[in-house]
């Protein structure tokens, strides 16, 4: 008195226990290379986004360089009108002084 054919055996047991845990490793796998896809995408989109922010900042600088090169060169020709405008009044000053003395006399 053998097992029925419809009834599993101890080894189709064996069998169908391995397989589903096989089954189960391969879904796990599987889930685990979805989540690995998901995570290198998300990796992606930080790397884009870090390299347009970069760029921007590059620009921005550029753009700031050269309005700080503008502003020296101002100042340099402010500093150098000032220089001037001091011998001007040094001049001047002279001048009225000696107007001064010499009309005294």
């Amino acid at each position: 008195m053998g097992a029925r054919a419809s009834e599993p055996t101890a080894d189709d047991n064996i069998q169908m226990a391995s397989a589903i845990s096989n089954q189960e490793l391969v879904n796990a796998g599987m889930k685990t290379m979805d989540e690995t896809d998901q995570a290198i995408e998300r990796s992606k989109q930080v790397v884009h986004q870090t390299i347009e922010v970069g760029t921007q900042t590059a620009t921005t600088l550029k753009g700031q360089i050269e309005q700080m090169g503008r502003i020296v060169n101002e100042l340099d020709t402010f500093q150098f009108s000032i220089k001037k405008a001091s011998q001007l009044v040094k001049e001047i000053g002279r001048q009225v002084f000696f107007l001064i003395t010499f009309s005294l006399f």
